[in-house]
């Protein structure tokens, strides 16, 4: 995979076919890029898990903090990395000795860990570099031509890329906690 262009159908693949989504480096400060990702994701319908031990059995937007991947009491679909390259290897291999594994790592706008990418490929996992979901699924979702970004879609139609129709919410009406 060439990490530095993905094909919109990769993105849009991976954004389509996950719906559980543990969060590492998730931030109560709410003008923390972290926080409102989490918000976002969670608007759109993901059921977003935040993982920092420093906020660990604590609640944010709704959800409860884990301490580590390893405490999470579920399966997860995809690791979204918050935090530095260096310990983006760290987090991939906690991801990675998992059962069952996640489908997909997501490394964060600025963080790019090629060994970890390596290693989590190796494993048959999907992985993306140094990109945002949310700014990913406002440009495959045509959010961002309401806004006047180039979203790269032309249609007179709501694009959908998530199962539960949570799609152009846009905080509208959305319950603030």
């Amino acid at each position: 995979m060439n990490h530095d262009d993905y094909p919109a159908d990769y993105i849009r693949s991976i954004l389509q076919s996950v719906k559980t989504i543990a969060l590492v480096g998730a931030s109560s400060n709410e003008v923390r890029p972290s926080y409102f990702v989490l918000k976002y994701l969670l608007d759109k319908g993901y059921d977003v898990i935040p993982v920092n031990p420093g906020l660990a059995g604590q609640t944010l937007l709704g959800q409860t903090v884990y301490p580590s991947l390893k405490d999470i009491p579920k399966p997860i679909d995809m690791v979204d990395i918050f935090r530095n390259s260096e310990m983006a290897a760290q987090i991939t291999e906690e991801a990675l000795a998992l059962v069952p594994p996640p489908k997909v790592i997501w490394m964060q706008l600025g963080v790019r860990n090629d060994d970890a990418a390596a290693r989590a490929e190796a494993a048959g996992l999907q992985v993306v570099m140094n990109r945002c979901p949310k700014m990913e699924y406002g440009k495959l979702s045509g959010e961002w031509a309401w806004v006047g970004g180039n979203s790269g879609i032309i249609s007179s139609r709501k694009q959908t890329l998530h199962a539960s129709g949570k799609v152009q919410s846009l905080g509208i009406g959305a319950k603030v906690y």
